[in-house]
């Protein structure tokens, strides 16, 4: 029996806007981002199965708005189309974290009606793209945001900062990439804030770019998660 899943974390308000949530940490990645500090997840194996997660939430029913999927990266498992349609029928709402690596998966997700709400990680500006994800691609998450833009479905974009991998002229090339796509949203900015070792070997850093060295469109929020 297949198994995807490395953890899940029971309860969570942090990780679904307004909702009630359980995340589910797929194992695996096809990124190796210098800062990423989730090591055990990306390079290791899954331990639950999907029946596991679903036996998980049948027990907290009633008490759980939402599932977050999460990773490593979710989309690289073939038989997620067929899990969301399970949890949809179990009366919950799904919300996908992805790098944007998969928009085929993305696309029958988007088509069948299985997801509720999108986290999408902006990883760098397409010059730094290759150098900090330790990948080539940047093509696939630009269609898959190009796939959110054209949906209907709920979404955020999202980027980690590690101040010696972006600085402020990143963020306003990042920032006017979105605007040139006409998004019409809100841009996460999470400052990286961790202790434990990186892909990259990186070390911890207090310190912090200036949001507002910045200039933005009207229709681009920038918004500081920590």
């Amino acid at each position: 029996m297949s198994k995807p899943i490395h953890s899940i974390t029971p309860f969570t308000l942090l990780d679904y806007p307004d909702k009630t949530a359980c995340i589910l940490w797929f194992a695996g990645c096809n990124m190796r981002c210098l800062y990423c500090y989730n090591p055990g997840i990306v390079e290791g194996k899954g331990k639950l199965s999907y029946a596991d997660a679903l036996r998980f939430l049948r027990k907290r029913k009633g008490l759980l708005d939402g599932v977050v999927l999460s990773g490593g990266e979710c989309t690289l498992h073939k038989e997620l189309v067929a899990f969301c349609a399970q949890l949809k029928k179990e009366g919950v709402l799904v919300k996908v974290d992805t790098n944007g690596s998969n928009p085929s998966l993305m696309a029958d997700l988007m088509k069948n009606g299985l997801i509720d709400y999108v986290a999408l990680d902006y990883k760098a500006p397409v010059y730094k793209y290759e150098a900090i994800t330790q990948s080539s691609l940047y093509e696939n998450f630009e269609a898959t945001l190009r796939l959110l833009l054209n949906g209907v479905v709920p979404f955020e974009v999202r980027t980690t900062v590690h101040t010696s991998l972006l600085n402020e002229e990143d963020l306003q090339n990042m920032v006017d990439y979105l605007a040139e796509q006409k998004f019409k949203g809100k841009l996460f900015i999470q400052h990286f804030i961790n202790d434990t070792i990186t892909l990259g070997n990186l070390a911890n850093t207090s310190n912090r770019i200036d949001p507002g060295k910045v200039s933005r469109s009207n229709c681009i929020g920038l918004v500081l998660r920590n």
